[in-house]
């Protein structure tokens, strides 16, 4: 299904107490699937109680570089507005870090 020009990377952070997938899971996880060419996200999933959540959160980061925090950050504190904001954007950051590390840039 995927390119042998991908890589697997997941970012994990704590939802809030009061957040389902925190009582379900104990913490947030969200995989991206990179294209290692462009550093392109060509799938992302994350742990969530309903499929439109995880629909959603393809849509903010799918055809986006995994490089580019910043525009990404701000897509998600402008347009998500689920419990777990911030627990997305810490999974993406640490997902982000382990890729760059992994890529060495």
């Amino acid at each position: 299904m995927y390119s042998e020009h991908t890589c697997y990377v997941v970012g994990e952070s704590k939802a809030p107490g009061n957040n389902a997938i925190t009582k379900k899971y104990d913490s947030f996880f969200a995989g991206f699937v990179v294209d290692m060419n462009n550093h392109e996200i060509v799938d992302v999933e994350c742990t969530a109680m309903m499929d439109i959540t995880v629909y959603f959160v393809r849509s903010l980061f799918i055809g986006k570089k995994i490089t580019e925090e910043a525009s990404i950050e701000q897509a998600i504190r402008e347009r998500y507005f689920g419990s777990s904001q911030k627990a997305l954007i810490v999974a993406f950051k640490q997902a982000q870090l382990k890729y760059c590390d992994i890529m060495n840039i």
